[in-house]
């Protein structure tokens, strides 16, 4: 299990937000945490702390320039999503990204699209490319949802599906929907099901908030997976103290 980290970006500016919050009405967006410092600072604090496969994620448009800042600060040492496609997927892994993270670009309609699966691949190649797979429930079984996480596909997450998409990709990024960003606690029969089915990296990402969360995590995971935490850190305006994560996860 290690700890993955990670850098939202929002309006050009390091923030943590709720996620389901986020639609073209600015006003509605619930804002968690508005850093003073830029992305180069974090860029830097996970480099120095030698946390590799975090993730800078662009949240709407205007973010770009930021972004690539912190690329730029710590070449190979992050991967980056949000508005990745096939015809800008390049451009951001010269500027030192270690992978690309997609998920609305392959989801269009409610359905996985094969065609901009398979144009990415072929562009940035299945070893440059994470598979990010927003996770949402829907009568007792996981559903992807898109276009900023108001839009249910049909895309069933489930053994199966994950086989299949392992095939393109080189890591999962799972969000869980229903509690990123409320620090509410691990969504937690979605980090079993997706220990016993993933075979490739996979990180999971949503409501974790203490020390404990990351040992039931670890538990509930046989430390299969990997996880991100946003809002709960001290260095994001939350409590649970950024060493101490790293410290536990370095223990692991």
């Amino acid at each position: 299990m290690k700890f993955r980290p990670c850098i939202d970006m929002h309006q050009g500016k390091v923030k943590q937000i709720v996620g389901e919050t986020l639609n073209t009405d600015q006003g509605a967006v619930v804002e968690n945490f508005v850093s003073s410092y830029d992305s180069v600072h974090y860029a830097e604090l996970f480099r120095k702390d030698k946390l590799v496969g975090g993730h800078v994620i662009m949240l709407g448009g205007g973010n770009e320039e930021e972004a690539v800042r912190a690329l730029n600060a710590y070449p190979g040492g992050l991967q980056i999503g949000g508005g990745i496609h096939a015809g800008n997927a390049k451009h951001y892994l010269e500027q030192g990204a270690s992978h690309v993270i997609v998920t609305s670009y392959i989801f269009r309609d409610g359905k996985l699209d094969m065609d901009n699966l398979n144009a990415i691949v072929a562009e940035v190649g299945v070893d440059k490319l994470v598979i990010d797979l927003s996770c949402k429930e829907r009568d007792g079984k996981w559903y992807v949802v898109t276009n900023q996480w108001k839009q249910f596909s049909d895309f069933e997450v489930n053994e199966d599906n994950i086989r299949f998409l392992e095939r393109f990709c080189d890591e999962f990024l799972i969000h869980a929907v229903d509690v990123e960003g409320k620090q509410s606690g691990i969504q937690q029969s979605l980090v079993s099901s997706l220990a016993q089915w993933v075979t490739i990296p996979c990180t999971y990402a949503g409501g974790a908030r203490s020390l404990e969360d990351l040992a039931l995590f670890k538990e509930l995971s046989g430390g299969k997976l990997d996880i991100t935490i946003g809002s709960a850190l001290d260095i994001y305006g939350g409590k649970l103290p950024y060493e101490q994560v790293v410290a536990y996860c370095d223990e692991e």
